[in-house]
Formats: C-alpha cells, sequence, structure tokens
C-alpha cells in the first residue's frame, strides 16, 4: 500500500469514526453467531420500525404500516420469513435447519468483506483459499461442499442476480457463476437468514445446498459511520481499509427511507516464493539476473469497491403498502498471473513482466412491489426486480509476443472480453391462514414467477486474442461473442398444517417451465413434532433441480501460461462435440433431512440435523483433454496458441453432465449464556459441520471415453473440509467487550497434477509421461488445522464504540505443495482447498459511531 493510500485511508477513518451495525454495536447488546434457542431479550434493535423483510412477510391483519422487527439479541426467537410461508414463524421453531447471522455476529468476524464473515460465523459455508485467474476477481461461497451455482440467494425474499464472470478455470467451483456477496453494502444488513435445506420447491431453481437470504435495514432513523484498518502483519503488506455511513430518514406519516454507502480496498497480500527459472544451478534456470521473487501469482487481488443501497416503503392507500430497493456496486480489482522472463518481449519489458488480469465492474439491481393484507383475505405481495452484471475484463502489464514478430509492436494493455447477466424477476406471491372443519389450521400460500435472463460477451480487442494473444489471458474472439436469453415461468403451491397443536406440517409443490430446458416438477414435505417443550424432532424429504446457466452453455476461452495453454470449449460448438461433448441436461437432486432440537435446561439448547443430498448429472469441466487432442480442438474455434509452448502442457475442456454424487453429513448447533451479575455475561456457541461427498455414477462421452479423471473427481468430492468447527465466546462487563472464536478446518484432499520440475524421464503406471499427465496425479493432503481469532472492544460512551482485534493470531497457512507439483515453484499452495486461506494472520482495528 503507498504512502498516499494509506495517509488517504487514515484521514478518512479519523474523520467518519467507524464501523456502525444495525442500529447498535456490539457493546451495546450482546448478540450470538448462530442462535438455535432461548428467550427474548431487550434490544435497542426491536424497537426500531421497520418496513417488511421480506417477499412473504405479509401479518394476516397489519397495521396501516406493517412492521418488521430486527432480530433479538436471542436471534433464535427471530421471526423468520426464509423457508416458510406460515406466519410468525421463529427460527427456534422451524421444520428445518435455519441459523440467523446478525449484524453485529458478521461485523465481530474481522472481516471487510461479506462473504469471508459469512464463511468466519457459518459451518457449513466455505470458499476457495485462492480464486485463479478472473476467477480470483469475484466471490463466491459453497455450501455443505456443493458448487456455489447450488446455493440460492436471496435480498430481503428476493432472488438476487448472479455475477457474469463465470468461474472458467479448473478446480471445485469450475462453472459457477455465483451472486457475488460483496456487492452488497455490509453495512446496509440487518441479518441474515441461511436454510441449510434444499428449497427448489419453494423458490426454483439453485436452492439444492440451502438458502441465504440478506435481510437489509429498513429503519427510519438513526446514523452509523463506519470503518476498518488492518494488515496481514506477519508480510506487512495487504492494507485494507473500509469506511461506510448508513442512515434512515422518515417522510410524509408513515413513509422511510434507509441508505448505506460503503467503500473498500485491498492491496495485494503475496507470500514469498521463489521461482525456480530465477535461481542459478536449477534445471530450468534461464540465465537472466532478476529477484527470485518476481513471480506474484500466489496473492490476493488488489481491489477498490463502492457500494451503495437505497431501501424505501410508505402506505400508498389504506391496506397497500408500496417498497423498493436499489443496489449498486463497482469493483476495479487486478489480480497477478505467472511471470514472464526477460526474453519473451524483450523490446517492451527487458527485465521481464508480471501481467495483471482486471476487471472494472458494474452491478446493479432494482426492485419496486406493493403489498397489502386483505384481498379477499389474503395477503399479496407483487413485485419486480431488475438485476445485471457487467463485467469488462483486460490485460494490464501485459504484451503479444507473436504480435511483436509480426509486425514490430504490441500493447501493453488490452480489454480481452466484456459480458453481462442480466436478470429480471416478476412474482406474484398470496397467502392465508385457515381452520379446516374449525379443528385444524392451515396456512395457504400460492403464487408465480417469470423470469428473463439474458447472456451477452463481447470480444476483446484485436490484440488481445491475434497471433495467440496476450500473455496472462488471451483475449475472446468474435467467434466467442454472442447474446443469449430464455424465459422461465413458475407457480408454486404450499400449505402448512398443524393437524395437532405440536404438530407441523407442510406440503409443497413447484412446476417450473424453461423455453430451453421445458419442464420441472418439485416438491417438499416438511414436519416437526414437539414431544415436550425441551424436545422436538423433524424431518424434511425434497426433490430440486439446477437448470445449466447461460454461461456455462455458451461460454469459451483460451488461457494461456508462460509454457502451455487451457482451452475450456463451449458445449455447444463442433470443438467440444468433437471431444465428446453432449447437450446440457438440468441437475436433479434428492434431499433427506431429520433431526432433534433440545433444551435440556433453560437456556441450553441444542440441535442437531443428519442430512443426505443426491444429485444426478452434475455440470463440470470433463471430458479433459491434453497435447495434440487439445491443440487441434483449440484450433477448431479459431484459436492459435503462442509460439513456444510445451505441448504435453496444452488441455481442453468443456461442461458436461459428468454424473452423479451423493452428499452426508451432520450439522450441530449449540448455544448458552452464562450470566454472572457483576462479573458480565459470557455468551457461548458451538457450530459443527460434518461433510463428506462421494461419486456414485460416472457418465461417459458421446465417444464413450469418461468424462471424469481422478483430478476432477477430487474436486467434487475431497476439496471441501470433511469438518468445519466453530466456538465461539462472546464476553461483556461494564464497558469492556471481548470475543473470541476457534475454528477448526478438518482435511481436504487434490490430486495435484505433475508439473513442470516433474523430471522428464518419469512415468505413470500405463507408461505414459508423467509431466502434465491427465491419467496420474499425487495426492495431497492439506492436514486440520485450528484458527484462533481474537477481538477485544471498549465502548467510550453511547456513540462511540473501539475495537482491536487478529484473525489466524497464529499465522496458519495451508501445507506446502511438493517440488513435482508446485508449477514454476511460485505456486506453493493448493489454491483449490476450501480451507484455511493462504493469507495467514491479520491484524485490524475499528471504531463504532452510532447516533
Amino acid at each position: 500500500m503507498s504512502l498516499r493510500r494509506r495517509l488517504v485511508a487514515a484521514t478518512m477513518i479519523s474523520a467518519v469514526g467507524c464501523l456502525g451495525t444495525a442500529g447498535a454495536d456490539a457493546a451495546t447488546v450482546p448478540h450470538k453467531t448462530t442462535r438455535h434457542a432461548s428467550k427474548p431479550a431487550a434490544s435497542t434493535a426491536q424497537t426500531a420500525p421497520v418496513a417488511p423483510a421480506a417477499a412473504h412477510a405479509v401479518p394476516a391483519a397489519a397495521p396501516a404500516v406493517p412492521y418488521y422487527r430486527a432480530p433479538p439479541a436471542d436471534a433464535g426467537e427471530a421471526v423468520i420469513v426464509t423457508g416458510t410461508h406460515a406466519f410468525h414463524r421463529r427460527a427456534r421453531d422451524s421444520t428445518a435447519p435455519i441459523s440467523i447471522l446478525t449484524a453485529q455476529t458478521l461485523m465481530r468476524s474481522g472481516q471487510v468483506n461479506l462473504a469471508d464473515a459469512i464463511v468466519r460465523t457459518d459451518p457449513s459455508i466455505t470458499t476457495q483459499a485462492m480464486g485463479a485467474d478472473a476467477g480470483a476477481l469475484t466471490s463466491s461461497i459453497r455450501m455443505r461442499g456443493l458448487n456455489p451455482n447450488e446455493v440460492l440467494v436471496l435480498v430481503d425474499g428476493k432472488r438476487r442476480h448472479t455475477t457474469a464472470n463465470i468461474y472458467a478455470d479448473q478446480g471445485p467451483q469450475q462453472g459457477s457463476t455465483p451472486v457475488d456477496l460483496n456487492m452488497i453494502p455490509a453495512n446496509a444488513i440487518d441479518h441474515i437468514e441461511v436454510l441449510r435445506d434444499g428449497a427448489a420447491a419453494m423458490y426454483g431453481s439453485d436452492a439444492i445446498a440451502g438458502v441465504v437470504n440478506i435481510i437489509l435495514k429498513k429503519t427510519a432513523h438513526g446514523l452509523n459511520i463506519t470503518g476498518q484498518t488492518g494488515a496481514n502483519a506477519y508480510n506487512g503488506d495487504g492494507w485494507q481499509y473500509q469506511v461506510g455511513i448508513d442512515g434512515g430518514f422518515s417522510f410524509g406519516d408513515d413513509g422511510y427511507v434507509h441508505i448505506s454507502g460503503q467503500e473498500m480496498h485491498a492491496d495485494h497480500m503475496v507470500p514469498y516464493s521463489a521461482d525456480v527459472r530465477t535461481i542459478q544451478g536449477n534445471p530450468e534456470y534461464k540465465g537472466f539476473v532478476v529477484p527470485h521473487d518476481s513471480n506474484k501469482i500466489m496473492s490476493t487481488p488488489e481491489e477498490t469497491r463502492e457500494n451503495l443501497s437505497i431501501e424505501f416503503g410508505k402506505t400508498l392507500t389504506e391496506g397497500v403498502q408500496g417498497y423498493g430497493l436499489i443496489t449498486y456496486a463497482h469493483r476495479h480489482s487486478e489480480a497477478y498471473e505467472n511471470y514472464r522472463l526477460p526474453n519473451v518481449a524483450p523490446s517492451i519489458w527487458p527485465n521481464g513482466f508480471s501481467p495483471l488480469e482486471t476487471i472494472d465492474e458494474n452491478d446493479y439491481a432494482a426492485t419496486l412491489g406493493l403489498k397489502g393484507d386483505n384481498f379477499f383475505g389474503f395477503g399479496w405481495d407483487l413485485s419486480t426486480t431488475y438485476g445485471a452484471d457487467d463485467d469488462s475484463i483486460g490485460n494490464k502489464n501485459t504484451a503479444n509476443p507473436n504480435m511483436i514478430a509480426q509486425e514490430g509492436w504490441s500493447p501493453n494493455k488490452a480489454r480481452a472480453e466484456s459480458y453481462t447477466l442480466m436478470q429480471w424477476t416478476n412474482n406474484l406471491d398470496m397467502r392465508r391462514n385457515f381452520n379446516i372443519g374449525h379443528v385444524v389450521p392451515m396456512t395457504l400460500a400460492f403464487g408465480a414467477e417469470h423470469r428473463l435472463e439474458q447472456y451477452t460477451i463481447l470480444p476483446g480487442n484485436p490484440a488481445s486474442y491475434m497471433y495467440g494473444g496476450t500473455q496472462g489471458y488471451a483475449g475472446l474472439m468474435p467467434e466467442n461473442s454472442g447474446k443469449w436469453g430464455r424465459d422461465v415461468w413458475a407457480g408454486y403451491l404450499d400449505g402448512d398444517f398443524h393437524p395437532l397443536k405440536h404438530w407441523d406440517l407442510d406440503f409443497a409443490g413447484r412446476f417450473e417451465h424453461y423455453t430451453d430446458f421445458g419442464n420441472t416438477e418439485n416438491g417438499k414435505v416438511s414436519t416437526r413434532y414437539d414431544i415436550t417443550k425441551r424436545i422436538a424432532v423433524r424431518a424434511t424429504i425434497s426433490n430440486g433441480f439446477r437448470a445449466p446457466t447461460l454461461p456455462e452453455e455458451h461460454f469459451s476461452a483460451l488461457n494461456v501460461s508462460p509454457t502451455g495453454a487451457t482451452g475450456l470449449l463451449a458445449t455447444e460448438g463442433a470443438a467440444a462435440k468433437a471431444l465428446g461433448a453432449q447437450p446440457l441436461k438440468p441437475e436433479r437432486s434428492t434431499s433427506v433431512e431429520g433431526g432433534f432440537v433440545l433444551e435440556p435446561v433453560d437456556g441450553f439448547h441444542l440441535s442437531a440435523d443428519v442430512y443426505q443430498i443426491n444429485i444426478r448429472d452434475r455440470i463440470f469441466g470433463g471430458g479433459t483433454a491434453n497435447g495434440q487432442t487439445a491443440i487441434d480442438a483449440i484450433a477448431m474455434t479459431g484459436a492459435t496458441l503462442p509460439a513456444g509452448i510445451t505441448s504435453a502442457d496444452v488441455s481442453a475442456n468443456y461442461f458436461a453432465n459428468v454424473g452423479s454424487t451423493r452428499t452426508q453429513g451432520l450439522d450441530i448447533m449449540g448455544d448458552y449464556i452464562f450470566h454472572m451479575n457483576q462479573y458480565g455475561t459470557l455468551d457461548t456457541t458451538l457450530a459443527l459441520n460434518l461433510n463428506r461427498t462421494r461419486m456414485t455414477h460416472i457418465n461417459n462421452a458421446s465417444d464413450g471415453s469418461s468424462y471424469m479423471n481422478d483430478q476432477t473427481i477430487g474436486y467434487l468430492t475431497t476439496g471441501s473440509p470433511r469438518s468445519k468447527i466453530i466456538l465461539n465466546a462472546y464476553y461483556t462487563v461494564g464497558n469492556w467487550d471481548v470475543n473470541i472464536r476457534e475454528t477448526r478446518y478438518g482435511e481436504t484432499t487434490s490430486m495435484m497434477q505433475f508439473a513442470d520440475q516433474t523430471p522428464a524421464n518419469l512415468n505413470c503406471p500405463d507408461g505414459s509421461p508423467m509431466q502434465y499427465s491427465i491419467t496420474c496425479f499425487q495426492q495431497f493432503k492439506n492436514t486440520p488445522v485450528w484458527m484462533t481469532d481474537l477481538e477485544i472492544g471498549y465502548r467510550l460512551n453511547r456513540h462511540w464504540h473501539f475495537a482491536v482485534g487478529g484473525n489466524n493470531l497464529f499465522n496458519q497457512r495451508p501445507r506446502m505443495l511438493t517440488p513435482y507439483t508446485n508449477y514454476l515453484g511460485a505456486n506453493q499452495y493448493d489454491q483449490n482447498s476450501s480451507s484455511i486461506p493462504i493469507t495467514g494472520g491479520y491484524y485490524y482495528g475499528r471504531i463504532n459511531a452510532t447516533f
């Protein structure tokens, strides 16, 4: 971080104070990390009048302005709107596991990015250690070890649009275009409801692993000024700062507006590594005298991001309320690619160069809606949501060596491609309470949805793709570009019954029609029985689906490394078909879940749920080929490979329905508050996720070859931790508060490719060369690791709160790869592992100002 940037960050933080949350901060009201049970507690957040939080949150007999109360100190008692159409259902009474993550909980994670904060506080959610290429520039989360595409994200109960930036590289996240959570201002969030259950029958495609519903603030008063700064102290780099402000005001008799704005910046964090090509005496040493740490590929991106949200609502006429939400975010981010030696483009870069892959992104969405409480006795909600993500991917500090040879010059900066993914969703939801025969209470809900999706790809500048393209990333050609779209029509019906006073039974069904994939029907049956006030059992069985995304169908690209290239072929294209590609089909899932909820003694709450998720026809990168077969396939797309590469280091693949998986696991949640009178309050939580995925069937390509090899099987089955445990203790006494969190990431296993440092004379068991093989791999295990996070806060007065903290205090990092699988010697970590981050320890300071 430059001195100028540090001064700017310090000035902004000094000027605005720092980090406010949902109208109260950590020291004002103790909040829990993940709550599942207890008695309601008074909270300043409870008293703030706010508008309904989600699509179905319409009370049966609402006042002129319906109010939604924020989660109290015991978030298990919060009224939920996710995974149910019932009125006033509490998190602890749900038929499926639901966790409430409050704004205070997320704040105490110490993270400036929302996605990272959720990973720190929910055991079922993980993220990749480091993204590759353009994938490093977009945030994503995985739930229960499944792909980010299999997690549905809602904002105030409305489906959120996804990123246009597809994760194109091979790895567990290949093909994903998730909702980028970091494009939502964190200081706009009141709380998050995490539903760990298949919910396609309620919400449609993508809700296979679960649902994340982000509930935003709707208070008509207050001002919260926010900020945080810190760095990866063990390296002395990776400086970050975040500043923001949010507040509300009223208009008319009952109108409200809540505005939240946030700015964030992060510098590169680069763990030390030595490129073997710069080390004298190494077989790959080229004789160039350059720093050994010139290769910064294994690093976090530099990022600057501005976020804005505006939430508003007002009663328009008696019994009818209008509401709306506008969000906008801009991001500029840059990620290092592998270092190029001085002989690659000496006329431009005589000392060599490290290409930077860049993104300039605009993400925007708008929701407008009307809702009421008495249309023939039904509560109703009519809304329209338009959202889009617009990306321009570029190369910086680069060159096109073949262009220099052919034309005598090359730009050092080029736009590689642009793409936009848009979703326009229209919903009508209705619900009402009935009594069947004056005996059985029930809630009837039904609704309809239309969604238009469009995906547009524009080619890069000619210099980015001509003659093999620019180094680091070859731009998309006109042959890769196009515009595609589809319509989705859906209807659902849900009945929630109480056959007995303590027995809840819920039936849901949904029909959807895709103009490109046809029809799908999905159902869900959930039940819960409270045996006593301290013991309850619950179970769910459902089926679901995930339609192939438009990027999975149509995206293709060529990625260039110092010694080779990787081509991702469009499934529908001639090149992929030549390798055995077949048309994509939707994924189909069947989920079964069951568990119990206990309160052995007052205030001690425990829940345990086992689950099994079967998914057939999973969409993933398949049909991998290398060598001359891959070179011929890439040539069919019209792309030209750069000169001087190793033919064995050229590969190609495409998206396919690779096979079927079975995911089995266990969630355990527990919490207890120790009230120690003058000695303070200690709020403790335990959260555990055990998870295992296995292949149950592998599909074949049209030529009879298997879609998968050992490496891609590992991406789907062992790339996520077998377990994740979060132990959290939050202690408050007087004006002081302390939060300590222990997180254990279980083992992950990857099948690593033998790279450039593998001797050329070593062969696989089948006799083929081991170097760059796609048939034999080296098994690599990331062993379990405990990480310690600590935060200490002090409340100066009712307006100001100060905190200092550290995440990963003892600088735990992943195991380093063996030399044979460490490409160029500078790719020392398994970046595909969804366990501990590569960044090591991080220390920060924060100030909260609330008025």
